[in-house]
C-alpha cells in the first residue's frame, strides 16, 4: 500500500492511497473512518482527480456520515448496558 497524498482539511484527517491497482480514499475523524475504493482504470486524471472529488459537498456527506456513525455506535452501546 502506497500513500499517494496526505490531503489537508481542519476537521477530518484524509488519506489517498494506492493498493492493488485501486485507489483508496481513507477519511478519518475520532475513532470512525470511512474508505472509498475507485478502480485506478476508472479514473482518467489520477490522483489529482480524485482529489477534486473532495468538494464541499462530498466533505459535508461525509462529516454527516460520522456524526449518524457515532450516534449508531452509541445507541448501540446504550441498548446493551448492563
Amino acid at each position: 500500500m502506497r500513500v499517494v497524498a496526505d490531503i489537508p482539511h481542519p476537521e477530518i484527517k484524509i488519506t489517498l492511497l494506492s493498493w492493488n491497482g485501486k485507489y483508496l480514499l481513507k477519511l478519518e475523524l475520532g475513532p470512525f473512518e470511512q474508505t472509498y475504493k475507485v478502480s485506478e482504470m476508472e479514473v482518467t486524471g489520477g490522483d489529482e482527480e480524485v482529489k477534486k472529488w473532495l468538494d464541499e459537498p462530498f466533505l459535508q456527506g461525509s462529516i454527516e456520515l460520522f456524526l449518524a456513525m457515532r450516534k449508531n455506535l452509541h445507541e448501540a452501546r446504550l441498548r446493551h448496558e448492563l
